[in-house]
């Protein structure tokens, strides 16, 4: 018994090891792609501010980032992950290329469809989308023709998404990590090179976007031929396979659209609030998807085929662990993340983005929404560890009802919240809601797994919130030492690295002092690799 102990908790070593090194890879990858983002988004603000044109962009952008999640990359990746995997562990690898080939057939006809349709509907879809708009003509008809022009977006995106889960389904995590980073160049060129060029700038944005698509899509056709992708144009609708695969998508697509449809309503609440509402959300949500997507996406498209391949053998107590570190080390991230946002809030938006178009005021207003959205960082990132549990058991329906809880108590929250905050409202209101949606997940995923460690995870949160609270001291008096509206961008920018290096020392520090089981991993990882 004491050997079987031993070899299992070197296994759950192993995995963890496994794990986090395809989080770090995934992590770098995506840190590029965030930067190259933030250089993006710094030249939008600079060239288009926080006005007219600008809201009609986000707008008509967000209308294909919608359908692109539904049909690509959230609901048929998380489907199609699970039983590919299974394939691929009980099957021949011939059986798997014929599941991935109907998969891919299938879904370039729907995404055809879908391309055709949303461009003769643009003008109703737009007005769905952004009511608020259709009070100035302008607006409403700038809005349409973006929406009109981005709308082939989804057809690349959704068969470079559906690549993406093919790859990590092989473990292979590199190339589709740095996928989006192509996108982020497209839209940098496009903003830079083809805008001025044109008689509506914001357009050459637009054209940007769809560069970005194609590049998405045929960036990974080399290393999928590598791996032995062999496509053959197949339709089985009656293959085993795709069958589970569409039982699994229907709750997982019900499930993001209701997460889509939150943030959408954010949106339509956003056009009724004074002009450059709909851009303060974007930039402060844009904030708060760098530390999101550097570590809790990651860690959550890393862990899911790991998840995956233990369901398929059974191995239940291992899925736990996984889980429970996967957990645990999001949080150890995150949670200072959160408070390092909340205290430097207003230095990092003026540095990144007050230049241009974009002036003093567009960045308090952005500060204050990111103060809300910040405040529920945590959910949003121990949602992307909680659900992949629960799809790599093939379950999708729990994650589904729960995020529709959500959705009605954001809508609730939204309605309260926009009158005496206005776009802050919105921003709290979503990060409550997603508090909601994390605490159920995991109240509902214990009553289907039983014990989930949470002595093991409650010790590790609290040692986590007392270094985050000592870090975050530190960062407030050094952060007002300074008035960073009187001094020059540079060094603006110097000072805030200089206190995010100290703070980061600080934590640090901190969790080695209370022995921190992350810290103490991490430590070892590094020791292994050196």
């Amino acid at each position: 018994m004491p050997d079987l102990l031993k070899k299992s908790k070197k296994q759950s070593q192993t995995t963890n090891k496994n794990l986090l090194f395809s989080a770090g890879i995934i992590s770098g990858a995506t840190l590029c792609s965030r930067l190259l983002g933030f250089l993006r988004d710094m030249i939008i603000a600079q060239m288009f501010g926080a006005k007219m044109v600008a809201d009609a962009f986000f707008v008509a952008f967000r209308l294909p980032n919608l359908l692109r999640k539904l049909m690509g990359e959230g609901a048929l990746s998380s489907s199609f992950i699970p039983v590919f995997t299974e394939y691929l562990h009980k099957k021949t690898k011939k059986e798997a290329w014929e599941l991935a080939s109907n998969v891919i057939s299938l879904v370039i006809i729907l995404l055809i469809a879908i391309v055709i349709f949303s461009i003769i509907l643009a003008p109703l879809i737009v007005m769905i989308f952004a009511p608020g708009f259709h009070k100035s003509p302008e607006k409403f008809y700038l809005t349409t023709l973006l929406a009109r022009i981005l709308f082939p977006y989804i057809f690349f995106i959704g068969l470079s998404a559906l690549f993406m889960g093919i790859l990590n389904s092989l473990n292979h995590f590199l190339i589709p990590a740095l996928n989006p980073a192509l996108l982020n160049i497209a839209m940098i060129s496009g903003a830079w090179f083809i805008a001025p060029k044109l008689k509506t700038p914001i357009i050459g944005l637009a054209i940007g976007v769809l560069i970005g698509g194609v590049a998405q899509l045929f960036f990974q056709l080399p290393i999928l031929i590598k791996k032995g992708m062999n496509f053959k144009f197949s339709l089985n609708l009656h293959h085993e396979g795709l069958r589970r695969i569409g039982a699994l998508m229907l709750p997982s697509t019900i499930g993001l659209a209701v997460a889509e449809i939150n943030s959408m309503v954010d949106t339509l609440l956003a056009t009724f609030l004074p002009e450059g509402s709909v851009s303060y959300l974007y930039y402060s949500n844009r904030l708060i998807q760098f530390p999101l997507g550097l570590f809790g996406i990651a860690i959550g498209t890393a862990i899911l085929p790991t998840m995956s391949a233990q369901a398929a053998r059974k191995e239940i107590p291992a899925l736990k662990e996984t889980f429970s570190f996967g957990l645990r080390l999001v949080m150890f991230i995150t949670l200072p993340a959160t408070v390092g946002l909340i205290i430097c809030r207003q230095p990092i938006i003026s540095i990144l983005f007050q230049r241009g178009a974009f002036t003093a005021s567009a960045t308090q207003a952005t500060a204050i929404a990111l103060l809300f959205y910040a405040v529920g960082l945590f959910a949003y990132a121990g949602v992307k560890i909680v659900v992949p549990v629960f799809y790599s058991l093939q379950d999708t329906k729990t994650p589904v009802r729960i995020a529709i809880y959500s959705m009605l108590t954001n809508i609730v929250l939204n309605i309260i919240l926009m009158q005496p905050l206005k776009h802050a409202g919105l921003a709290l209101a979503t990060a409550l809601a997603s508090m909601l949606n994390f605490t159920l997940l995991l109240y509902y995923l214990r009553k289907k797994m039983g014990r989930l460690g949470g002595r093991k995870i409650l010790i590790s949160c609290l040692k986590i919130i007392a270094a985050s609270i000592v870090m975050g001291i530190g960062a407030w008096i050094l952060i007002n030492q300074y008035n960073f509206m009187m001094i020059s961008r540079l060094y603006s920018g110097i000072i805030l690295l200089a206190v995010i290096l100290i703070s980061a020392i600080v934590y640090v520090l901190i969790s080695f002092l209370l022995k921190s089981s992350e810290m103490s991993f991490l430590l070892y990882s590094l020791r292994k690799k050196t």
